[in-house]
């Protein structure tokens, strides 16, 4: 496998949109506000990290790291942070300089954002990166492929703790549906911890489907900017072996 860089293309306020997918990476309402919306209080984060030891996140769709990022931000404003495992995939991952130009919208994270940078050299398959104290595991490669070698223990594949909260990010389920499949689902629900939670900004009625197939119990919740409805879960207690 050969990396494959996006083809991009900047909107005003340095919103990075993929030609491929003909979708933004982040919203152009705010995408620090929106991560932190959707992802971080979508899984009742950060209260969560609190009094835990270990905590693991998992994500399809690293993009241009924001949502990393702005985990880390939250974690390093505790006084006794937990460890924290980040789990993600992605099919086409950023180069450096247009790491460099996405993350420049957000200066709040410009100390977290150097280190990332200077870190920053994806490989094809698994990566580990070490990020102000946070293991980044990172797959580049088609997240289908990638996810079977954690379900099966692959000795190939690195070890990962039972996941707490998934961020689903993945561009648009129209325009990216391989990242919604059904069995992508299933198998990231069989990596989560009991009581593990899930938050999309999508409430699209088949994604909610595939969810619910998949073993989580899921809820229509408000969305960001604008947006009516976006979808937060849990893992259902007939899903844990």
């Amino acid at each position: 496998m050969t990396i494959d860089p996006p083809d991009l293309e900047w909107l005003d306020g340095g919103v990075p949109r993929a030609g491929r997918f003909g979708d933004t990476y982040f919203s152009k309402a705010g995408g620090l506000a929106e991560t932190r919306h959707v992802f971080l209080a979508g899984n009742g984060l950060p209260d969560r990290f609190k009094g835990g030891e270990v905590f693991t996140i998992a994500e399809f769709g690293f993009g241009t790291g924001l949502n990393f990022l702005t985990t880390l931000k939250a974690l390093k404003a505790l006084q006794e942070p937990p460890e924290l495992t980040f789990l993600s995939f992605e099919l086409y991952p950023l180069t450096v300089s247009q790491l460099e130009k996405a993350l420049a919208a957000f200066p709040e994270l410009a100390d977290l954002a150097v280190e990332l940078i200077s870190n920053w050299r994806p490989e094809p398959g698994w990566n580990r990166l070490k990020v102000s104290g946070a293991d980044l595991v990172l797959g580049i490669g088609d997240a289908r492929v990638l996810i079977g070698g954690l379900t099966s223990k692959d000795a190939a594949a690195p070890p990962v703790p039972p996941v707490d909260a998934w961020y689903l990010d993945g561009f648009s389920p129209a325009k990216n549906p391989e990242l919604w499949d059904p069995d992508l689902l299933k198998a990231a629900a069989s990596l989560t911890a009991p009581e593990g939670t899930l938050a999309t900004y999508t409430a699209a009625g088949w994604v909610r489907r595939n969810l619910q197939a998949a073993g989580f119990d899921i809820e229509k919740t408000g969305g960001f900017a604008g947006k009516r409805e976006m979808v937060v879960g849990r893992k259902n207690a007939q899903s844990v072996p």
